[in-house]
């Protein structure tokens, strides 16, 4: 009787699933996910700050009748309720961009629309430039497109335009991606002079533009930047992506995209592969939210909690940090970055951290090489301003 015969195990994964990391920020907060943890680490949202009587009063709207409720509970199309896709529009040429509808894709979240993106305009090989450090799923999404990664020389205020250039001629890049306004990780803004310069730049050498703005809205001081797409000679190469998780509520997942016809075209096929469409009840309650809700009053709201935030955790960092750590001011946004000062390592530190019940996120892997272990990044919007005294003394612990 022949015996059982040899079981052989699955082809291998995808070479490229193997080359590109998880996300330490995720790792980070699966290991802070305790009440009594204070976690700079997260760019949460505040959850009291959610308007959840607004949002359900959207959902009931939503449902409210039988023809209502079988539309919300339906297939929907691609490219996103006809309703949702006008309201968008409509905020977004009130910011200054004149845009129609149809210029307008609805996306499960932000990061979507830069998935959708990324398979539309990447292929292995090639070149995408980024600023350094730069947000770090974007980052994963470009190595899992087999793309090469080049970071474009920064300093306080963003990409140096005369690197981009020279960058650009050297390595014929495909797009750059960008957060030029409260980037992620380090809260600054380009300004107006440099927006316009790197849109000349993508202009004159062939390039395509990708600006991500996802905090765009939460400006606590100084003047409002207008998008790249809105520059001379960047109008037919910028795809601009938006978001409605910090302004409304994450767990909505919905967010969008802007591109010129021939890229939004291509970005509609890769959701058709994706996911079909985004939620439509969800869709649907947002569209009846902003027709009901003055959207631009709750963000005041949300703006003056999360400065007054801002300043707690400025007013606190000389104690919290060691002598000679530096730090910036964003003027809006999320995110504070530090710099501690020679022989720390930010990384290291954060076992200590977490064993005082603080958490922040290093700022290591932000960067696409050459990583500086001394910086860290603070989320100072989760918690309270006396929430945030107590983690900063509990900071001053982990690192003294």
């Amino acid at each position: 009787m022949p015996g059982p015969a040899a079981v052989q195990p699955p082809p291998a994964l995808a070479a490229r699933t193997a080359a590109v990391a998880g996300s330490p920020i995720r790792d980070i907060l699966s290991l802070t996910d305790r009440p009594e943890v204070v976690s700079f680490a997260g760019g949460y949202p505040a959850p009291e700050l959610f308007d959840a009587a607004g949002l359900r009063a959207a959902y009931d709207a939503a449902l409210s009748a039988p023809a209502r409720a079988a539309r919300a509970l339906q297939y929907s199309t691609t490219e996103g309720v006809p309703e949702l896709r006008a309201a968008i529009a409509a905020r977004t040429t009130s910011r200054g961009l004149a845009t129609t509808a149809d210029q307008v894709v609805v996306t499960t979240g932000s990061q979507q629309g830069l998935a959708l993106l990324t398979g539309a305009l990447l292929g292995p090989g090639d070149v995408v430039l980024v600023e350094d450090p730069t947000y770090l799923a974007a980052l994963q999404g470009f190595g899992l497109a087999g793309a090469r990664v080049v970071p474009v020389p920064c300093d306080e205020d963003g990409i140096l335009p005369d690197a981009l250039e020279e960058v650009v001629r050297r390595e014929r890049p495909k797009l750059l991606y960008s957060i030029p306004t409260f980037q992620n990780p380090t809260g600054r803004t380009l300004p107006g002079a440099r927006r316009a310069a790197v849109a000349e730049i993508a202009a004159r050498l062939g390039l395509w533009l990708v600006e991500d703005d996802p905090y765009g809205d939460l400006r606590y001081e100084g003047a409002h930047e207008p998008w790249l797409a809105a520059y001379p000679g960047a109008q037919d190469r910028t795809a601009l992506l938006g978001s409605f998780s910090k302004v409304m509520a994450p767990g909505l997942r919905l967010g969008w995209l802007r591109a010129p016809a021939a890229l939004l075209r291509a970005a509609v096929v890769a959701k058709q592969a994706a996911d079909l469409h985004t939620s439509t009840v969800n869709q649907l309650a947002a569209a009846h939210y902003l027709a009901a809700v003055d959207l631009d009053a709750h963000i005041a709201t949300v703006r003056e909690a999360y400065r007054i935030r801002r300043d707690a955790l400025l007013a606190g960092l000389p104690d919290a940090l060691p002598a000679g750590s530096q730090w910036n001011r964003p003027e809006g946004g999320m995110f504070v970055w530090a710099r501690l000062p020679a022989g720390y390592d930010a990384t290291a530190l954060l076992k200590s951290a977490v064993a005082h019940d603080v958490a922040y996120v290093p700022g290591a892997p932000f960067f696409t090489t050459a990583p500086d272990h001394r910086t860290l990044r603070l989320s100072f919007v989760t918690h309270t301003p006396a929430e945030i005294a107590e983690g900063l003394r509990r900071l001053g612990r982990a690192l003294g």
